[in-house]
């Protein structure tokens, strides 16, 4: 590891890059260990335990970062969070399209680091990390593909020439005849329904085999959420007659004994909410009819308020770690007294 720059200290930007990046490779670790002790299919098997290959490896990567700077290496999620020995909760097709979200997040994740890494040392890992997950997310599609699971998006057809907008009409939604929708329109719709239903079926086995009322009820109302959220999508597509992904409800099996701390998911929950408000923010931004942008904005604030609650719940058991924060001045201030 290169550590020419170990006297330039890690900037915000970096220090919260490589904090949560430290918080993604535990809790996608104890996942991976799951899913290798439950999974059948060979192929996928394979997939898994290249992950977890991953994972192990950028742990201890991120762990000589924090050494090297002195700073407390976060306590993440270890083998207390995981039951390995707990029987099959998800289906080896489920495995698989989480896999595939898996691969998407980290390529978003991990770009976005690179661009606020300046330190060489901190953007040459991101960039490697970035590398390969782009390289893991091609193999999990290409298995995909190869069984016969990946869902297309829609296809468009083919325009016969350039064509401009030439109407305000073109913006409009509520009133009047809606305009088809456009290509990115259709692919934030599509992207977003998958995210979701697979967010159902997550939720819906965290529901059976967490052991707190409260979280069970917190997973319940989550998938209900998820599951509304994939209608209104659903309508908006089927309304211009283009087909809606599938739901993967029936990939989870009765299991009631849970191979995961309730600690564990609830982070990945509250976490997977601040992703989807995050993908919802940029939907927003890149769609042009109002009907749609405001759908958005409505289901952005029902799912923060989702989030909060959930914030409260790991607050008040304790299973919130702090982020690295900055200092408060005032309090250094009021200590001189």
């Amino acid at each position: 590891m290169d550590t020419q720059h170990n006297n330039i200290k890690l900037t915000a930007a970096e220090i919260s890059q490589i904090w949560g990046a430290y918080q993604n490779a535990t809790i996608s670790k104890c996942f991976f260990q799951y899913f290798s002790s439950i999974v059948e299919d060979q192929d996928i098997k394979a997939l898994v335990q290249h992950g977890l290959e991953l994972s192990e490896s950028h742990i201890e990567q991120l762990t000589a970062f924090f050494n090297n700077e002195s700073y407390p290496v976060p306590q993440g999620f270890t083998d207390n969070d995981v039951n390995v020995g707990a029987p099959r909760l998800y289906s080896d097709s489920y495995i698989l399209y989480y896999l595939h979200q898996l691969g998407k997040l980290g390529i978003n994740s991990f770009s976005l680091a690179v661009a606020l890494s300046a330190r060489s040392d901190i953007h040459t890992y991101f960039s490697q990390c970035l590398s390969e997950y782009t390289k893991f997310h091609k193999m999990v599609t290409d298995l995909l593909l190869n069984k016969g699971l990946y869902i297309r998006p829609p296809y468009l057809p083919t325009p016969d020439k350039v064509e401009f907008v030439n109407k305000q009409s073109f913006l409009t939604g509520w009133f009047g005849n809606r305009r088809p929708l456009v290509s990115l329109e259709v692919t934030n719709l599509y992207d977003n329904i998958q995210r979701n239903a697979l967010g159902v079926s997550t939720l819906i086995g965290f529901s059976q085999v967490a052991s707190s009322k409260k979280v069970r009820q917190y997973m319940v109302r989550g998938k209900e959420i998820a599951a509304k959220h994939v209608e209104i999508f659903g309508s908006i597509l089927r309304e211009d007659d283009l087909p809606v992904p599938m739901s993967w409800d029936m990939e989870v099996t009765d299991s009631t004994v849970s191979p995961f701390s309730d600690k564990l998911m609830m982070f990945l929950t509250t976490g997977l909410i601040a992703i989807g408000m995050g993908y919802y923010g940029t939907s927003m931004a890149t769609t042009l009819r109002r009907d749609i942008q405001t759908h958005y904005g409505r289901l952005t604030s029902e799912i923060g308020k989702y989030a909060e609650d959930g914030a409260n719940i790991m607050i008040d058991n304790g299973w919130m770690e702090h982020p690295p924060k900055s200092a408060d001045r005032d309090k250094l201030a009021r200590n001189k007294d």
